[in-house]
């Protein structure tokens, strides 16, 4: 399936992220905090990300809008969880290049459901 990078200060949130999309098929790559998560998807390149906003060293806001400036990784979806639900949070992850704002708690299957989404609404960008 796909290769995500999940960046995910909170141990135990990034485990059951992990659980569920590798469950789902897919491989993944995990970041601690937002730098982290900047350097990894440089290397490794990503068909999706998804971040935590409130990360050590680097939010999540600051991490998509490095990644967006980069030529390698400025088409790749970026999917913010937080817990953090007011408008003004959704609007800034958005204006980060944000493509969706899951809030925190999430269901798995719901959170599998929709990254199947994006992922092939993205494949269909991509080939157009």
């Amino acid at each position: 399936m796909a290769k995500i990078l999940i960046a995910e200060d909170e141990p135990d949130i990034r485990a059951l992220v992990k659980f569920a999309l590798e469950y789902a098929g897919h491989e993944i790559v995990q970041a601690e905090d937002g730098a982290q998560a900047v350097e990894m998807a440089r290397e490794i390149l990503p068909e999706l990300i998804i971040m935590d906003v409130r990360m050590p060293k680097m939010t999540g806001h600051e991490a998509c809008v490095e990644m967006k400036r980069d030529e390698n990784l400025k088409d790749t979806p970026v999917v913010f969880l937080s817990a953090k639900g007011q408008d003004i949070e959704v609007q800034q992850g958005m204006n980060a290049g944000a493509t969706e704002y899951i809030l925190k708690p999430f269901a798995p299957d719901v959170l599998i459901a929709r990254v199947s989404e994006i992922l092939a609404e993205h494949a269909a960008t991509e080939e157009q």
